[in-house]
């Protein structure tokens, strides 16, 4: 099934958390636009380069208000551009690595950067993630994703586990007795 193309004028917002718990349940596909932050970063970076802030600043500012993300399934999708829109999309099998880079205006400013790399041969990674709360546990999620571990279920109990294995060595005696009854019939 093809995947629309994430569109610059889809109207979802994220809410900003003020300090989003490690025990609340992750939600990657809620990550749909860069948090507010990114724009600070941004013109602290246009500022800081000078006389050539108009050549930094205006691209930067283009890139923050169509920057779009998607996270589901199939993949990861990230989308920007006004006259040149670039979009890209790699499926988590593609996905080789993750790395999570944090320099001193990100740390300040509580952002990081997700690089995704795959086997493309680029030295680069194929994919940078900006502008999210919680970068660590999209990296985690994403490992996740990209080793195949979409849903592990573990015995609630320990009784649930024990019955479990019991029943396991159930199957493995009765295959055992068949097999042992064969012999017996000379086959």
């Amino acid at each position: 099934m093809p995947r629309p193309s994430i569109g610059h004028n889809d109207g979802c917002e994220i809410q900003e958390m003020a300090s989003p718990s490690k025990h609340d349940p992750f939600d990657a596909a809620a990550i749909r636009r860069p948090v507010r932050a990114l724009q600070t970063y941004y013109l602290i970076v246009s500022l800081l380069s000078g006389p050539a802030f108009p050549f930094v600043g205006i691209p930067l500012w283009i890139k923050y208000h169509t920057l779009r993300y998607r996270i589901d399934d199939e993949g990861v999708t990230m989308a920007w551009g006004y006259l040149f829109r670039k979009e890209i999309l790699l499926t988590y099998r593609r996905i080789q690595d993750i790395h999570v880079r944090r320099n001193v205006i990100h740390r300040w400013l509580g952002l990081a950067s997700v690089a995704v790399q795959t086997a493309s041969g680029t030295a680069g990674a194929e994919m940078t993630i900006v502008g999210i709360l919680e970068p660590d546990r999209l990296r985690d999620y994403l490992y996740l994703k990209m080793r195949g571990a979409r849903h592990v279920t573990q015995p609630r109990t320990e009784e649930e586990a024990d019955e479990e294995a019991l029943d396991l060595l159930r199957q493995i005696r009765d295959l055992l007795r068949d097999r042992e009854g064969g012999r017996g019939h000379g086959t």
